[in-house]
């Protein structure tokens, strides 16, 4: 049994605000995922009143720094880098995806990734992941996905595979996909 959206009700601030908190004691959030959240509860949503009970509480989130997303991008960008291996271009998707500001998302990035070397970084994703040199072209094919999936740049994958003697066919091959 799927389960139900909650029901909308008329809010005072107050009771947005401790709804937010709660919110954001569950798990840190954006101010476009917050805010999300918060016109999803409120009934009258759309008109002026719930926009700008919305915007009253997001302010005051912010005033009390609950809510921040640089700090949010910070965060996010290293737990990603450092935890799942992921590459730049993976986690400037994730943080869209979010409703990060593009800003924000380019200086904690460009912070993240200050100092690390892509292809030690790629090499570490393939030993979690339990990746092993190709056999087949097949096998290849799969890891460039995979990598190019999780944001590492072509250059650094054909690289990678180079070190692994796969043949110069399957890596132009490879190459002009991703090229498409």
């Amino acid at each position: 049994m799927p389960f139900s959206r909650p029901k909308k009700k008329s809010y005072s601030e107050e009771e947005l605000y401790e709804y937010a908190v709660a919110a954001l004691a569950r798990r840190m959030r954006t101010v476009a995922e917050l805010k999300r959240m918060m016109r999803a509860r409120i009934e009258g949503a759309e008109s002026e009143y719930g926009q700008t009970l919305v915007e009253l509480v997001t302010r005051r989130l912010k005033d009390h720094g609950y809510l921040n997303d640089s700090q949010y991008a910070a965060s996010f960008s290293s737990l990603r880098r450092d935890n799942q291996k992921f590459g730049r271009a993976r986690i400037v998707t994730d943080l869209k995806a979010r409703g990060v500001h593009g800003d924000l998302i380019n200086k904690a990035v460009d912070t993240a990734f200050e100092g690390i070397n892509e292809e030690k970084q790629a090499r570490e994703y393939l030993r979690k992941k339990r990746l092993e040199k190709p056999k087949d072209r097949k096998q290849a094919a799969r890891i460039f996905r995979q990598l190019l999936r999780v944001g590492f740049r072509t250059r650094t994958i054909l690289t990678i595979l180079k070190n692994w003697n796969v043949d110069d066919d399957t890596l132009t091959a490879l190459e002009s996909e991703s090229e498409s």
